[in-house]
C-alpha cells in the first residue's frame, strides 16, 4: 500500500466509530473505486474512505492525516463539475451521517444545520414556517448544503437569492490541528481584539486571525485584489479564494471569515455545523415565460430585455438539450409547451400574490420582445405545467450525455461568467472560438446571471481530443479575461481551472491564494491540489488516450446503446440517482435506505465501467462489480428517472449471466428462476405446500433451507391454476363484434393469483369482450430477475413467434403482473435475434397493463361508468416500479376511478421494496423492509379500514402484508366487486 502499511490503517479503522474502507479486499476496494469520480472528467482512487458519524471521527481523522502526511477530501453529494472531491486521498464522505436540522429561529430567519442536510429536504421541513434557503443549484434535490458550501452554489435563482456566500452566517469548524473554531460576523474593532486575544484562542486559530488580518489591513493588497478579481458587475465570481468579498466587508466596516470558506471547496478547514439566513417562501403565483428564440444570439438579446423587468430567474435551454426530451421516458411528456423546433428557449420566471399580477409582467415583457422582433413564441406556464418546464432545464448535465458515440460535452468552460451586458457578446466571441477548434457546443443555463453553462463537444479517449481539451480552456481563458470575468462563477476551480488563476489574476494575486492555504492548512491535510498547486488540467482523466474500446458479446442487444460500455458511460455523475423519500420517484431504492454512495445507479453505472473498460480489468474483479450490484433490485427506476437513461438492471442481468458462465451458479439462484417449475410441481398438491408454509414453525424451517429470512411469510398456492380453470370453463358466447382480448397468463397469476385471473376474466366478459388466453410460454421475469438471461432469451423468442400474427392493436395482449406484461414492452426487444425485432417492437406496442386497457377503452366509449356501482369509496393506490418506469400510473387512476364515486389517491411511494425474490432473501431482508417503511408502510398504517389499498404488482400487494398486516388489492378485484349485477 502507498506509503502506509495496512496494519496502519486497520488500527486506525479500529478506531473510529463509523465505517472506513482501505484494503483489497473486494468490499473494500469497490468502495475505493466508486468515490474514484465524481460528476467531472477525472479518475483518481483515493486510499481510503471514510464515512464518519460524529464529530469526533473527523477529530480522529485530521490527527491521523496529520501524522501520516495524507490529505483528506470532503464529500457529500460528490456532484462537483471540477474533480473537487477527487484525489490520492482520504474521501470523508459526510452524506450519511451528518445530516440533521439543528435548530430554526423562525423570527431572526435563520437556520443551523449539519454539512450533509440536502437543499430541498432542508426546504420541505422550512416549508412549515413559510421560509426557504434560497440557493437553488440545478442538483438541489441531492445537493448537500456542505457541498454549496464548498462551491458557494447559486443556482437558477441567483439574481434573486444571491449565492450561498451571501446566506452564510456562521461557520462551526475543525482546524488543521483538529482544534474546534467558530467563525462568525465581527466588526473590525471586535476581530483586532480577537488577533489580540492569544490566550482565548487556540494556536491555529490564532495563526488564522493574525494572518488574514495581515493581508486585509494592506492598502497594497487591497487595491491588487480589487484590480485583479472579477469587474464588480460579474456576481458569478468563483475564482480562487474569495479575497474580494473579504475587502469589500472590511471597507464597510467587517469581517467575517465565512466569505472565505464558502468557495474554498473544502480546503481551509472541515465544516461541521452552519448557520445560514432564510428568505420567505415564494408567493402563490409563479409564472414562466419561455420565449421561444430562432438562434442562441436571439434568445441572448431577448435575456437583455427580459432584465429590464427584474424577473426572479431567467435561464436559457439550447436545442441540443431540448432534442434529447424526445425520446425519453420522462422528459418527452414534458415538451407539452413547445411550440415548433426553437433553437433556444428563455425561460423568464415572475412571482407574485395572485396570477393577474405575474401576467401583467410576462405580458409587459412579451410585448417589447414582440416590438424588437425577438422570439415567435411566449407560452406562459403556471404550477405543475412550470415545474415540468423547470425539470427539462434542470436535467440538462444528464440530458445531453445522451449524445451517440465517443464524442461528448464536456464539463470544462461550463463554469465562465461575465457581466450579464456583456454576454451576447461574449457567447459570439465564444462560438466563434470554438468554431476555430471545429467544435460544437451546447449552452444552457444561467443567461439572467451573465453565466451560461457551455459544454463543447470532445473526444476525451484520444490524445488530440485530450490536446484540444486543454487549448480550448486557455483561449477561453484569453477571452473571459478580456472581458474580465471569472473563470469560475460557482463550479470552483478545483483540478479544472486552478492551473489557469495565475494567468486570470496574475502571479502576486495567486501568490496571496497560496498564503491563505498556508495560513490555514500548512501542511496540506484538507484537501490538497485543489485550487492552488493543481496538476495539470488534462491528467488523471477517466480514459486513457488512444485505446482501442474492448469488444464485449452480450447475450442482450445493446446497439440502441452503442453497446453496454457506452451504455455505462452515459452516466454523468450528476447524482439524480442520490434521491431520498422526501425527493419522491423510484431511484435508487436501495440508496434510499441506506444512503450508502454504492448503492446509486451512478455507482453501479462507474463500476461497470471500469470494468469493461481492458485498461482496468486487473484492478476492477468481478467480485466487487457483484458488490456493487448486489442491493440493485432491478426495479427500473433509472431506466426512466436517470436524465441518461441509464439502465442498470438490464447491465446487472447480462453482467450476473456472464458471472454466472465464469463462476457457476448459486443453488438458490437456480431456484428463483426456475420459480414456474417449482410452482407447476408444487401445484401437484398445493394442500402440502399450503400446509407448510402456512404453519410459522415449519415456514421458518423451509425458509432457512433455502437461503430465505425466516421471518418473510409465502404467498399460498390457489387450489386451480388459473389455466386449468380456463381451459375447463364453459365459456359464454361472445356477443356479435365482440372485440378480441388475449390475455397474458402470468406465471404468478396462473399459480398464486389464480382468483385475480378470474376475476379480470370474468370482469372483461361482462364488459363485453371476448378474452382468450392464447398459447405461450412463461414471460421469464423470474429468470430476468436472478441474470438467467439465456433462458430468458429462449423465453422470449418463444413467446414472440406464438404472439407475431395474433396481437394487434385492435386484438392486445392484456397483462394482469405489470413485470411480467412489460417484459414484452422492455426487455424482449433486446433478447430477440434481428429476424424477430420488428415482431418484438408490434407487440411490445400492444402489450398493455390491464389498467391501461381499460382506460383505454374508457377513452374510446367502449366502457362507461354506468356499468359500475355509485357509492362512495377511497382507494390509496401503491405503483408497481415497472409500471412507474415503462408506463405510468394515469391508466390505474383512471381505470380505478371508473365508478363514479370512486376516488383514487396515489402514494407518494417508490419502490415497495420486495421486488421479487429481493424481500425473501436473508441477507437482504432488513434492507427490504427499511424500503417499505420510508413511505409505504407509515401510509398505508395511517388509513382507515374503510379504505381500500391498490397494489398491481404481487410482490408489492405481499410485501404490504408482511409489513402492515393490511391485505391490498389488485385493481382487477377492485373493479370486479365495483360491476352491478
Amino acid at each position: 500500500m502507498n506509503r502506509i502499511s495496512q496494519f496502519q490503517f486497520s488500527t486506525f479503522q479500529g478506531k473510529l466509530q463509523g465505517e472506513f474502507y482501505f484494503d483489497d479486499s473486494p468490499l473494500h476496494a469497490a468502495q475505493k473505486a466508486i468515490y474514484a469520480t465524481d460528476a467531472s472528467v477525472y479518475q483518481e482512487m483515493p486510499m481510503a474512505v471514510a464515512l464518519p458519524c460524529n464529530v469526533e471521527d473527523l477529530r480522529l481523522l485530521i490527527a491521523f492525516a496529520n501524522e501520516q502526511k495524507l490529505t483528506l477530501i470532503p464529500r457529500a453529494a460528490g456532484t462537483s463539475l471540477a474533480g473537487q472531491v477527487v484525489g490520492n486521498g482520504i474521501v470523508v464522505d459526510i452524506s450519511k451521517h451528518f445530516g440533521k436540522i439543528l435548530e430554526v429561529n423562525q423570527e431572526e430567519k435563520w437556520v443551523r444545520v449539519q454539512p450533509g442536510v440536502i437543499r430541498d429536504d432542508l426546504n420541505k421541513n422550512l416549508a412549515q414556517y413559510g421560509l426557504l434557503f434560497g440557493p437553488e443549484t440545478s442538483t438541489a434535490s441531492r445537493a448537500m448544503i456542505g457541498g454549496m458550501i464548498g462551491n458557494n452554489s447559486c443556482g437558477l435563482h441567483s439574481i434573486t437569492w444571491g449565492s450561498t456566500r451571501d446566506h452564510l452566517l456562521e461557520v462551526k469548524a475543525l482546524l488543521a490541528d483538529g482544534s474546534e473554531v467558530v467563525f462568525k460576523n465581527n466588526s473590525v474593532a471586535d476581530y483586532i481584539k480577537a488577533v489580540s486575544a492569544r490566550d482565548t484562542t487556540g494556536k491555529r486559530e490564532q495563526a488564522i486571525l493574525a494572518g488574514m488580518w495581515g493581508m486585509l489591513s494592506n492598502p497594497i493588497d487591497q487595491e491588487l485584489i480589487k484590480k485583479k478579481f472579477a469587474k464588480p458587475t460579474v456576481t458569478r465570481r468563483n475564482s480562487g479564494y474569495a479575497l474580494d468579498a473579504l475587502v469589500a466587508n472590511f471597507e464597510k466596516g467587517d469581517i467575517n471569515l465565512c466569505n472565505l470558506i464558502a468557495g474554498s471547496e473544502g480546503t481551509l478547514c472541515f465544516v461541521t455545523e452552519a448557520k445560514i439566513s432564510l428568505v420567505e417562501a415564494m408567493p402563490p403565483a409563479v409564472g414562466v415565460v419561455c420565449v421561444h428564440a430562432s438562434s442562441l444570439a436571439e434568445s441572448l438579446h431577448a435575456n437583455r430585455i427580459a432584465m429590464k423587468y427584474q424577473p426572479k430567474a431567467s435561464e436559457l435551454v439550447d436545442r441540443y438539450i431540448m432534442d434529447f426530451t424526445k425520446n425519453h421516458t420522462v422528459y418527452s411528456q414534458n415538451r407539452f409547451f413547445i411550440e415548433g423546433d426553437p433553437a433556444a428557449l428563455l425561460m423568464v420566471e415572475f412571482w407574485g400574490e395572485h396570477e393577474d399580477i405575474v401576467k401583467v409582467q410576462a405580458e409587459a415583457l412579451v410585448e417589447e420582445l414582440k416590438s424588437e422582433n425577438l422570439g415567435y413564441a411566449y407560452p406562459l406556464l403556471f404550477g405543475e405545467a412550470a415545474a415540468k418546464a423547470w425539470d427539462i432545464r434542470k436535467a440538462g448535465l444528464g440530458l445531453i450525455r445522451n449524445l451517440p458515440g465517443d464524442t461528448q460535452p464536456v464539463n470544462l468552460i461550463e463554469d465562465c461568467a461575465v457581466a450579464v451586458e456583456d454576454l451576447p457578446e461574449y457567447i459570439a466571441d465564444l462560438e466563434n472560438l470554438l468554431s476555430s477548434h471545429q467544435l460544437q457546443a451546447s449552452y444552457y443555463a444561467h443567461a439572467g446571471a451573465g453565466e451560461l453553462h457551455v459544454e463543447p463537444m470532445i473526444n476525451l479517449k484520444t490524445s488530440e481530443g485530450k490536446q484540444k481539451f486543454r487549448d480550448v480552456l486557455a483561449d477561453t481563458a484569453k477571452l473571459v479575461k478580456k472581458y474580465n470575468g471569472a473563470l469560475s462563477g460557482e463550479h470552483g476551480d478545483g483540478r479544472l481551472r486552478g492551473e489557469f488563476i495565475p494567468f486570470m489574476m496574475g502571479e502576486e494575486v495567486y501568490e496571496m491564494f497560496r498564503q491563505v492555504k498556508r495560513i490555514w492548512d500548512p501542511k496540506g491535510i484538507f484537501n490538497a491540489n485543489k485550487i492552488v498547486d493543481t496538476p495539470p488540467m488534462n491528467e488523471f482523466l477517466r480514459y486513457k488516450a488512444d485505446e482501442a474500446a474492448p469488444a464485449i458479446p452480450t447475450h442482450f442487444d445493446f446497439s440502441r446503446q452503442e453497446g453496454m460500455l457506452r451504455m455505462a458511460e452515459k452516466c454523468s455523475g450528476s447524482g439524480d440517482c442520490r434521491k431520498t423519500e422526501l425527493t419522491g420517484g423510484t431511484m435508487c431504492p436501495s440508496y434510499m435506505a441506506t444512503r450508502s454512495e454504492r448503492d446509486t445507479t451512478r455507482a453501479r453505472a462507474n463500476m461497470l465501467r471500469r470494468y469493461l473498460t481492458e485498461d482496468t480489468r486487473k484492478s476492477t474483479s468481478p467480485e466487487m462489480v457483484k458488490e456493487v450490484l448486489d442491493l440493485c433490485l432491478s426495479c427500473k427506476g433509472c431506466k426512466s428517472e436517470c436524465p441518461s437513461s441509464v439502465d442498470v438492471g438490464k447491465m446487472k442481468a447480462e453482467f450476473t449471466q456472464q458471472y454466472y458462465e465464469q463462476f457457476g451458479v448459486p443453488r438458490r439462484s437456480k431456484l428463483i428462476a426456475n420459480f414456474s417449475k417449482q410452482m407447476k410441481l408444487a401445484s401437484m398438491a398445493p394442500w402440502a405446500f399450503n400446509g407448510i408454509f402456512g404453519n410459522a414453525a415449519l415456514r421458518k424451517i423451509a425458509n432457512k433451507m433455502v437461503g430465505f429470512h425466516p421471518d418473510r411469510s409465502m404467498p399460498h398456492l390457489d387450489s386451480v391454476t388459473l389455466k386449468s380453470w380456463y381451459t375447463k370453463r364453459t365459456s359464454p358466447s361472445p356477443k356479435p363484434h365482440a372485440r378480441k382480448v388475449y390475455l397474458f397468463c402470468d406465471e404468478f397469476t396462473n399459480y398464486n393469483d389464480a382468483e385475480i385471473g378470474k376475476k379480470a376474466v370474468q370482469l372483461l366478459e361482462k364488459l363485453g369482450y371476448e378474452v382468450i388466453i392464447p398459447k405461450h410460454v412463461e414471460s421469464g421475469r423470474s429468470y430476468l430477475s436472478k441474470g438467467f438471461v439465456k433462458e430468458a432469451k429462449n423465453l422470449a423468442i418463444q413467446n414472440v413467434n406464438l404472439f407475431k400474427d395474433l396481437i394487434t392493436g385492435d386484438a392486445p395482449l392484456v397483462g394482469i403482473e405489470p413485470s411480467a406484461i412489460l417484459s414484452f414492452r422492455d426487455e424482449y426487444r433486446d433478447l430477440v435475434p434481428e429476424d424477430l425485432r420488428e415482431s418484438a417492437a408490434l407487440i411490445s406496442r400492444n402489450a398493455l397493463l390491464f389498467e391501461e386497457f381499460i382506460a383505454r377503452e374508457t377513452d374510446a366509449k367502449r366502457i362507461n361508468r354506468t356499468s359500475f356501482r355509485t357509492d362512495k369509496r377511497l382507494i390509496k393506490l401503491h405503483g408497481h416500479c415497472h409500471q412507474k418506469a415503462l408506463s405510468t400510473l394515469t391508466a390505474s387512476k383512471k381505470a380505478l376511478s371508473l365508478p363514479e364515486n370512486y376516488q383514487v389517491q396515489l402514494i407518494p411511494s417508490g419502490c415497495c421494496g420486495m421486488a421479487g425474490s429481493f424481500g425473501y432473501e436473508e441477507e437482504h431482508y432488513e434492507v427490504s423492509m427499511k424500503i417499505g417503511e420510508l413511505v409505504l408502510f407509515p401510509t398505508v398504517r395511517q388509513q382507515p379500514e374503510e379504505v381500500i389499498i391498490a397494489a398491481p404488482g404481487t410482490s408489492c400487494r405481499h410485501q404490504i402484508k408482511d409489513g402492515t398486516g393490511r391485505v391490498s388489492l389488485h385493481p382487477v378485484e377492485i373493479l370486479w366487486e365495483a360491476l352491478l349485477p
